[in-house]
This record gives structure tokens, C-alpha cells and sequence, in this order.
């Protein structure tokens, strides 16, 4: 049965393209005036430096730079668009996968690719709603606090869906599909890691008494 399994995801894996789709960038982002390109790569490369993988951060981003200019709220709200694209291209994964998983005879890689599929779609639905509160912010003050308390909190809640993908292969045999999924589970947290502390910088600007 293992040859079985691995010869589906031999055949499988190949179609499934894990490259991020690009965000939405921010509407009506004023176009940037020579020579802004590079201080506005600066900015990105400076607010990446507060998340747990700088690099990461820095490669996702720096193509928005030219609409995130030195702006912190754009910034955030590319960096959740990212994560939100990472995430939809990990559900779309896992479901593609899920039939591999079935009939490959494995019962438990089955039901860890199944709660996997399960806690990513939730992490998109957490992520999506971050980036609309984050397209909405209005308001000053406790109104802005609590707007960007939900932001927080369902981004925080995303990684921790993204986590609990990862616990659920912790007694599954190791192979190829294991590898896989853990592999591309992490690079999606990580990217929704550094979307978390950037918004958090964010809030920490806004909401600062």
C-alpha cells in the first residue's frame, strides 16, 4: 500500500503549483516619484527586521514597494494579502492531495490531510477577514483599538489553525506525503508569522496612548 501511496502523490505532486498569487495591493496607491523605489524597498526591508524571518519578509513584499511607499497601514495590509493568497494555495492543495491520501491506505495520513484541509480552510476564513477589517480601519482612539484587536486575534488565531495542521502528522509514518505537507505548512506560517508582527507593529503605532 505504501508504494501505492506514493506513486498517486508521484504523479499528483507535479500539478500542483505552490508559487503565491499576488495580493490585491492597495487601491489608489499614489505612483511613486524617482528615485522612491529604492527608500520605499528600504522601508520594507527596516519593518520586516521586527518579524521572526526578516529574509522571508523582505522577498514576499519588496514587489509592493512601489504601492506601500513608507505607508505602515498599507504595508500591513499587503503582508495579509500574502498570507491570505499562501493559505488559499495550501487549502487548494490539500484537497487536491486528500484523494492520494485516501486510497493510499494510510487511515491516519488520511485523517491528518482531512483536519488539515479542515483548520487551513478555517485560517482562511480568519486571514480574509483580517484583510477587510484592515481595508476598513476608520476611526480614532477605542474605536481603532478594538477594530485592530480583531485584526490581531484572527490573524493569531490563523497561525494557530496553520500549527495545528502540522500536530496532526505527528503520528503519521514518515514518507513523502508527510514531508510534503509538514514542508509547505511551515513556509505558510511563516509567511502568516510575518504578516502577525507587522500588523502588531502597526497597532502598536495606532492605538499607542
Amino acid at each position: 500500500m505504501t508504494i501505492l501511496l506514493t506513486a498517486s502523490l508521484i504523479a499528483l505532486l507535479p500539478l500542483i503549483h505552490f508559487a503565491s498569487a499576488s495580493p490585491e495591493p492597495p487601491s489608489a496607491a499614489p505612483a511613486p516619484a524617482p528615485g522612491t523605489t529604492a527608500r520605499a524597498s528600504d522601508y520594507i526591508r527596516t519593518s520586516c527586521e521586527t518579524t521572526l524571518y526578516p529574509e522571508l519578509c523582505y522577498r514576499s513584499l519588496f514587489g509592493y514597494a512601489n504601492a506601500v511607499q513608507k505607508d505602515p497601514a498599507r504595508l500591513a495590509r499587503v503582508a495579509v494579502g500574502v498570507s491570505l493568497s499562501r493559505a488559499r494555495h495550501m487549502a487548494d492543495y490539500l484537497a487536491n492531495i486528500s484523494g492520494a491520501a485516501e486510497y493510499g491506505g494510510d487511515g491516519r495520513a488520511s485523517a491528518a490531510v482531512h483536519d488539515c484541509f479542515s483548520v487551513f480552510g478555517d485560517a482562511v476564513e480568519q486571514i480574509r477577514g483580517s484583510l477587510k477589517k484592515m481595508r476598513r480601519l476608520n476611526g480614532t482612539g477605542e474605536e481603532l483599538r478594538f477594530q485592530m484587536s480583531d485584526v490581531q486575534t484572527w490573524m493569531s488565531a490563523a497561525l494557530t489553525n496553520e500549527d495545528t495542521c502540522t500536530d496532526g502528522f505527528e503520528d503519521v509514518e514518515d514518507g513523502p506525503l508527510k514531508t510534503d505537507v509538514c514542508d509547505r505548512t511551515v513556509k505558510v506560517k511563516e509567511v502568516t508569522s510575518n504578516a502577525l508582527a507587522l500588523v502588531n507593529s502597526y497597532a502598536a503605532k495606532v492605538v499607542a496612548p
